[in-house]
């Protein structure tokens, strides 16, 4: 069977879709296969990757098998997919992420203000976590690798979607995208445990407490950036529902928090009812 790509040219080119699913095929990955093209119509004709996705197959019992196959892939993916001319996921994109928490969730959405200590607090963050990410090796991103953008597949599982926005960032970045996922709250250990099984093949030149902080603090990056995403999708691009996983990824945030006391401040503001969800 066949998927049916209809995306019009007035809502974007198909030109990053076809450009990264050449390149993941091209490192052995399983992005669907395009067999017809009509970009001037916003068509493609693209090979069915099923149904099964990651978000509905993943339990206690099957998460180390299925984790197993992502991150053999995710491995390929870093350090093997052409990352040429790429975007690069820089130091301005990662602060401009992040200030979309407090600009449009803090502000706008929860009606919020910060106080001078509280904005100097923040700016700490931010630049702490911004250049530790930027301390980390560059590989292919995907930027959106979590449990609905994995398929369980009959041949060279998984299958990839949704990766039109790939760039070129930090090592961590996928990992972590998978890892914090909006559907299931893995426990600290096993999330201890999956990072430090990627080191050893993606990174072992990073010693394990030096990634476990780059992951640590890439996963606030991320999460900080999807609770101000989803504040954007409410309030600026008028699409309900989002804001109602905000609460998960809020946790997340206060979990790493919890963990480094050179954060405690902002850990203890983003605690009261002013500013949590």
């Amino acid at each position: 069977s066949y998927i049916v790509m209809d995306s019009p040219p007035e809502h974007g080119s198909l030109a990053p879709f076809v450009d990264i699913t050449r390149r993941l095929r091209a490192a052995g990955l399983h992005a669907p296969r395009i067999f017809r093209e009509n970009r001037r119509e916003g068509f493609l004709l693209l090979e069915d990757l099923g149904d099964e996705l990651y978000r509905d197959l993943l339990d206690e019992h099957s998460v180390d098998a299925l984790f197993g196959e992502a991150f053999d892939a995710m491995l390929v993916m870093a350090h093997e997919t052409d990352r040429s001319g790429l975007p690069e996921y820089d130091e301005d994109l990662l602060f401009d992420e992040m200030y979309w928490f407090v600009d449009v969730y803090l502000n706008r959405h929860r009606g919020t203000v910060l106080k001078h200590a509280q904005r100097q607090s923040w700016g700490r963050l931010c630049e702490t976590v911004v250049n530790t990410t930027m301390e980390q090796p560059r590989a292919f991103v995907h930027k959106d690798l979590h449990s609905c953008n994995l398929l369980k597949t009959r041949r060279n599982s998984p299958g990839i979607i949704d990766y039109q926005d790939a760039m070129v960032g930090p090592v961590t970045y996928d990992l972590v995208s998978l890892l914090w996922d909006r559907y299931i709250r893995w426990p600290r250990a096993r999330l201890e445990g999956w990072m430090e099984q990627f080191r050893q093949q993606a990174c072992p030149e990073a010693t394990p407490e030096q990634w476990l902080r780059w992951c640590d603090l890439m996963s606030l990056q991320r999460n900080i950036k999807i609770v101000g995403r989803f504040a954007i999708l409410e309030h600026v691009e008028d699409k309900p529902g989002y804001v109602e996983m905000i609460p998960r990824f809020y946790q997340y945030i206060q979990d790493v928090l919890a963990l480094y006391p050179e954060f405690s401040d902002v850990a203890e503001w983003l605690g009261e009812p002013e500013c949590a969800p």
